[in-house]
């Protein structure tokens, strides 16, 4: 019975976020207002809403962290059914998200990195929150909290941000000898990851400069200016980070920003 709710939960995260399709093998309904756009109907005569934390939640490498996840119905009523929650990780580079948990009730699944560390937390009524356990550089990033009742379905977004330093890395051959995947190894190497754009930015607001383009997460190039001048993008551009965009991951050469919650010397 347990292998057989195990398989189930499996194939409950394999689906997309599309938005005709929450990945519970269920479809939104779609009511015909003649202009093509969806009208939400509430079948249980009640409005789902979900509710998380508007602020970033911060934590620190190897710490444990809650993220928060609350729904409650309007007009207020019990629940019918059994509720199915489904955690996901949103990426930089906006491709599929990546399944955290999923549960059924008190019954739940955490797949890949998250297997061991990720757990449902209901302390409270109607409480849906995630707890992540031995919190690592990787799972910055923001998450989705998704709870569906029978054909109603409502989701909201949290992020995650941990409290670390952004720091420029060039290889000791020399200037842009770095492709995307070298970038990734480097920072490894050096105990962290690619920065986010979001770190990058940080870093920047706090006093980041640096000409020298590099690697991000997502696969863009990158740059953080505070004092702009003629070899960094010229004198008359205002400060702020400079962008080459998305480069192709194993031809173009660059440096690269990792991100760390500590910096090796």
């Amino acid at each position: 019975l347990l292998l057989l709710l195990e398989v189930t939960l499996l194939r409950l995260a394999s689906g997309s976020h599309h938005p005709f399709y929450n990945g519970f093998y269920y479809n939104h309904i779609m009511n015909d207002n003649s202009n093509g756009e969806e009208k939400g109907t509430y079948f249980n005569g009640a409005r789902l809403v979900v509710e998380t934390s508007k602020d970033p939640i911060y934590s620190l490498n190897a710490a444990n962290v809650t993220l928060p996840c609350h729904y409650r119905y309007e007009p207020d009523q019990e629940a019918k059914r059994k509720i199915r929650i489904k955690w996901s990780k949103l990426r930089d580079d906006h491709t599929k998200e990546q399944d955290v948990l999923v549960a059924i009730g008190k019954i739940y699944v955490a797949f890949g990195d998250f297997r061991g560390r990720a757990h449902l937390r209901q302390a409270g009524r109607r409480e849906a929150s995630l707890l992540i356990s031995d919190v690592r550089l990787q799972d910055d990033g923001k998450y989705r909290c998704e709870v569906i009742d029978g054909l109603e379905d409502e989701s909201n977004v949290v992020e995650l941000r941990l409290q670390g330093i952004v720091f420029p890395y060039q290889p000791p051959g020399g200037q842009y000898r770095l492709n995307f995947h070298e970038a990734e190894q480097v920072c490894q190497q050096q105990g962290a990851v690619l920065a986010s754009f979001n770190q990058l930015f940080e870093a920047w607001s706090e006093g980041l400069d640096w000409c020298n383009a590099g690697w991000l997460a997502d696969g863009t190039v990158q740059y953080p200016i505070r004092l702009p001048r003629q070899p960094c993008g010229g004198v008359h551009l205002a400060p702020g980070i400079r962008s080459y965009g998305p480069r192709h991951r194993h031809l173009h050469r660059f440096d690269a920003f990792c991100f760390s919650s500590a910096l090796r010397g």
